[in-house]
């Protein structure tokens, strides 16, 4: 049965301006009323709010526009596609793998769909430690509800597949809470290869709903188009200018694309935001810039299960626990959730080389994995990272890790092997250079105390990336200001998951529009009434 591609559909029919900056051979300077520089999380529902109030938006785009006719569920085309560096971006040491997306959508079109609300503790401890107004849980309710009904996010209602069902199961044996994971989608397919772009049009990401909705409202987007420097002069940004990038993805074609506005909004991400600024020379008096970037650090655990487990089928995260997220005894807390593990997924999670991979791997359809995502930022153990350039002008997360989240990443490690062996696993491996299966809890646990805790040797690795522009009202230590406006630069504004103060303690995408429908629609009227 085929499916329509529901997005070239529309853009002919309604006659779009969507423009492949790689296929350009003059340069060129384009005027609009704001320019917004990426498509994902908060660029696309800036663009929807900035549009539906008549202002003439352009949206920037460095990937590619991919749409459901190339989703054919092929993991290799699609992390090449659609990924940061072909999936492989890492951190300044190559010890924490990073997982971003780079396409027309953004991480939405390539995320697992898991939609959670920025927990109530995290938005108080914005509010009494860094100094974030009027983000308080009362005020944040409003705009979660409304992105939640714009996006279809609800409570998964299928049964979950049996890799999120161990964790049900495991939690329910040791007493644990657990619940159901909020996703966002409609008539889901349950195919359970959402990372690497949804076939069906059921992911409700960017590149189906708010994109399209700010093209129909007449706004333009140019992709392949990297934004290389922000022009500023005093207190004001003056331009962007960019380079278009071949068909390759990769390789600017030399043709340079100048972008003009009254309004720019920065929604690159906590890399490439800092990045960008950076490259820009822009105002940074107090050093903030790519500071307190944060990843939510995440270790994995691997457990042989006596049933098939499949964990590349069906959708993908449907069940988390809670558990060890507040409740830390001065730890780090942490989120439980599960990875699909398609084959190349699944050997990147992995991690090993060789026959031991292979080995491994050959007992994928018996495999199950559980995941933890330690909750960084709320403790003087856990500051971040910073965003520095290299040599030739590209951003690069220099990520230490400290005692302080060891002690959290081995104590996961813990939590994570007693979760699988109460579920029924016949033998349980911490994801760990040194480790091997262990056939008992107590075993598992003697090896986890006593597994070097190197960088290179722990499996670690991250899909969520937040901070590097933190928001707050001191400019000492903030970039931008609640509203999401630049300090240094009346005009320029950062609407998206770069302006956190800290993690969120969640998957962060429903927390990125809810800050995105909240700093847009302030600007919007702030504009209309000037």
């Amino acid at each position: 049965m085929a499916i329509p591609d529901i997005f070239k559909q529309r853009a002919q029919s309604e006659n779009w301006a969507i423009t492949d900056a790689g296929k350009l051979e003059q340069n060129q300077t384009i005027e609009a009323d704001v320019i917004i520089i990426g498509t994902g999380a908060g660029g696309g529902v800036s663009a929807e709010v900035l549009s539906q109030a008549g202002l003439n938006v352009v949206m920037i785009e460095e990937g590619g526009l991919f749409t459901s006719d190339n989703f054919n569920m092929d993991e290799l085309q699609a992390y090449g596609d659609l990924y940061q560096e072909g999936a492989g971006r890492a951190t300044k040491d190559g010890a924490i793998s990073i997982f971003q997306g780079r396409a027309v959508g953004g991480t939405t079109v390539v995320n697992w769909t898991s939609s959670f609300r920025t927990p109530n503790p995290t938005l108080e401890h914005w509010q009494t430690e860094h100094g974030v107004k009027g983000f308080e849980p009362n005020v944040m309710q409003t705009y979660f509800e409304q992105m939640e009904k714009r996006l279809n996010v609800e409570k998964w209602a299928m049964p979950p597949n049996a890799n999120n069902d161990a964790l049900k199961v495991g939690c329910e044996a040791n007493q644990w809470s657990w619940a159901v994971i909020p996703r966002n989608v409609a008539g889901c397919w349950n195919l359970g290869y959402c990372g690497t772009g949804c076939p069906t049009n059921a992911k409700q990401s960017m590149l189906v709903t708010t994109v399209p909705e700010a093209l129909k409202n007449g706004a333009r987007l140019f992709y392949r188009c990297s934004a290389d420097r922000i022009v500023f002069s005093e207190h004001k940004a003056e331009s962007v200018e960019c380079l278009a990038i071949g068909a390759d993805g990769d390789t600017p074609t030399g043709v340079r694309l100048t972008f003009k506005a009254p309004h720019i909004v920065l929604a690159g991400g906590a890399i490439n935001n800092p990045g960008l600024l950076l490259r820009s020379n822009a105002p940074d008096p107090h050093e903030r810039i790519g500071k307190r970037t944060m990843i939510h650090p995440v270790n994995a655990s691997l457990a042989k299960m006596d049933k098939e487990v499949n964990p590349f089928y069906g959708a993908p995260q449907s069940i988390y626990s809670d558990h060890f997220q507040w409740n830390t005894q001065g730890g780090i807390g942490f989120k439980l959730e599960v990875p699909p593990m398609q084959p190349a997924m699944g050997a990147q999670i992995v991690g090993f080389h060789g026959m031991r991979l292979t080995n491994t791997m050959e007992h994928l359809p018996n495999l199950q994995g559980t995941i933890a995502l330690l909750r960084d930022g709320f403790d003087e153990g856990s500051q971040g990272g910073t965003v520095e350039l290299d040599q030739g002008g590209k951003p690069i997360l220099d990520y230490p890790i400290t005692d302080y989240v060891w002690q959290g990443l081995r104590k996961a490690h813990h939590v994570m092997a007693e979760v699988q062996f109460a579920a029924g696993a016949k033998s349980v491996m911490p994801l760990h250079h040194d480790a091997k299966f262990y056939s008992s809890l107590k075993e598992c646990k003697a090896a986890i105390d006593a597994l070097p805790q190197e960088l290179h040797r722990q499996r670690i690795m991250t899909a969520h990336l937040m901070g590097g522009c933190a928001m707050g009202e001191d400019e000492r230590q903030s970039v931008v200001n609640s509203q999401g406006r630049f300090h240094h630069a009346d005009n320029l504004y950062i609407i998206d998951g770069s302006v956190f103060p800290t993690s969120i303690g969640a998957n962060p995408q429903l927390s990125i529009y809810g800050l995105a429908l909240k700093q847009a629609s302030q600007l919007a009227a702030n504009i209309k009434s000037a």
